[in-house]
């Protein structure tokens, strides 16, 4: 049985139009947010082993808090360029490396990718994953490899303003 949780990145800084989109930081809804989701998915018992992020300034940064509210150290998380602006070929890609060692993988990325990737793996049909949202899917599989088009099926979808998470 593999897990992969898809987590979208934080709020993000609008006010800076100089800045590049890659470079764009977490506002201050996004610093909180991070923190809260972490949480939240150690109160469900359903902390990653591994986490992969999209190199981008607001992506690592929520999977920094991510860390850090696990007490683990942030050098562990794995940079991905890939999983930046991805779509669903890529993303797959990356799910389909991930080594199989572990259970629960933890991706960190953006919209609109994760959330076509989401519905792509388990057949459903999720609207939006809202910032810091967080999907679980899982796969009644041993190798990341076996991973496709629908072989999932969607556990649970939290985000900060859930009716079921305050």
């Amino acid at each position: 049985m593999k897990q992969l949780l898809l987590v979208r990145h934080g709020k993000s800084e609008w006010g800076n139009v100089h800045l590049q989109d890659f470079d764009r930081p977490l506002n201050p809804r996004g610093h909180r947010d991070a923190p809260e989701m972490a949480f939240r998915l150690v109160q469900k018992d359903l902390v990653p082993e591994v986490l992969i992020s999209s190199p981008a300034l607001r992506a690592f940064t929520t999977a920094s808090h991510f860390e850090q509210a696990w007490y683990r150290p942030v050098e562990k998380i794995k940079q991905d360029s890939s999983i930046y602006e991805a779509e669903t070929p890529a993303l797959m890609k990356v799910v389909n490396n991930i080594d199989n060692k572990y259970k629960r993988a933890a991706l960190f990325g953006h919209n609109p990718g994760f959330t076509d990737f989401a519905n792509y793996l388990s057949n459903s049909n999720i609207y939006n994953i809202p910032t810091c949202g967080v999907v679980l899917i899982e796969f009644p599989v041993d190798d990341w490899k076996e991973i496709s088009h629908g072989s999932g099926t969607l556990i649970d979808i939290d985000y900060p303003k859930s009716p079921d998470g305050d």
